[in-house]
């Protein structure tokens, strides 16, 4: 199993403060979502981990890893982790789901938005009228009826009662996708969307008493970004020698106890409808990524990558 079970020392072992809380993490297969059921079962929670690549079949993406493999991590962490395969585009197979977590748990207490996969359908740098048209409109339905067909079912569980958690996990925050333009427009727009899915749906959520806020990442060391520069977690700075700025990277660890600490807030609410970072939310709970430290991305990009200064994550983590 992968290293980032591990828990390091800012999390004592013993502390559960999820127990008897039950997540749907949509989109756990890898990345991101993988280890946001991580970090939430480490936490106490019981994590359903849905997507569509399993032992017996992969998704189109042809990755090696499987939501049965996200479960068991989550069971390592401390945590209980059911996998079901679901593919967010099926409207059956997301109310079958909650119809199941109902069945099962009676409750729902946090709901992750975290489907995405379409890495391979973005032509990068490809203006709207070169772009294939077929895989844009993919990409927009991965990124966007995935998120809302999913909060369409999951929602009425949710509100059951009052204190439940929706987090949008995307990519750049409302700040950053507002004033920058993100590599193709279906990219642009897919990305801008998730952050505006999370505010309103914090406006209709708000008297149920239930919070919902988008997240990003940093710059994350998913699997696919780990393959992509030849390196492992163990040894990802020799990417830097290609990628200077990739010194302020962050493992996927980072964002999930940024959605344990969340999910842990009893005034979570005071966040509702905002756009928010891993790094931001680092320096408001002390939690740390798996080496000790508090990488703050968003800021560097703004601060250093953007303006084409030499790579330096001094102050940055």
């Amino acid at each position: 199993m992968s290293q980032l079970v591990d828990m390091s020392p800012d999390r004592n072992r013993t502390e559960r403060p999820l127990t008897g809380r039950i997540a749907l993490v949509a989109g756990a297969t890898r990345g991101a979502g993988r280890q946001i059921a991580v970090q939430l079962g480490a936490a106490g929670a019981t994590v359903y981990a849905t997507g569509r690549s399993t032992r017996e079949q992969r998704s189109e993406l042809d990755r090696p890893e499987t939501i049965e493999e996200t479960a068991e991590l989550v069971n390592e962490a401390g945590g209980v982790g059911i996998a079901v395969p679901v593919d967010h585009l099926v409207p059956e197979r997301v109310e079958a789901l909650v119809q199941r977590i109902d069945r099962e748990q009676g409750k729902l207490d946090v709901l992750v938005n975290d489907v995405w996969g379409a890495d391979p359908m973005i032509g990068w740098d490809q203006s709207l009228w070169q772009h294939s048209l077929a895989d844009g409109l993919r990409t927009l339905r991965l990124a966007i009826d995935t998120h809302l067909i999913t909060s369409h079912y999951a929602l009425p569980l949710l509100i059951r009662s009052p204190g439940g958690l929706v987090v949008e996990v995307g990519d750049g925050t409302t700040e950053y996708n507002g004033n920058n333009y993100r590599a193709t427009v279906f990219y642009d727009l897919a990305k801008t969307a998730v952050n505006r899915l999370a505010f309103s749906q914090a406006h209709e959520l708000r008297p149920y008493g239930a919070t919902a806020v988008a997240l990003t990442p940093g710059w994350l060391r998913s699997e696919m970004m780990l393959d992509f520069y030849g390196v492992t977690e163990e040894n990802w700075r020799d990417a830097t020698a290609r990628e200077p700025h990739f010194v302020v990277s962050e493992s996927p660890a980072y964002v999930g106890r940024a959605v344990a600490a969340l999910a842990a807030d009893p005034d979570r609410a005071r966040w509702s409808g905002q756009s928010l970072s891993s790094g931001q939310l680092a320096r408001v709970y002390g939690f740390t990524d798996l080496d000790g430290s508090q990488p703050d991305a968003w800021r560097y990009i703004v601060e250093v990558q953007d303006p084409g200064k030499p790579a330096d994550a001094t102050g940055y983590r």
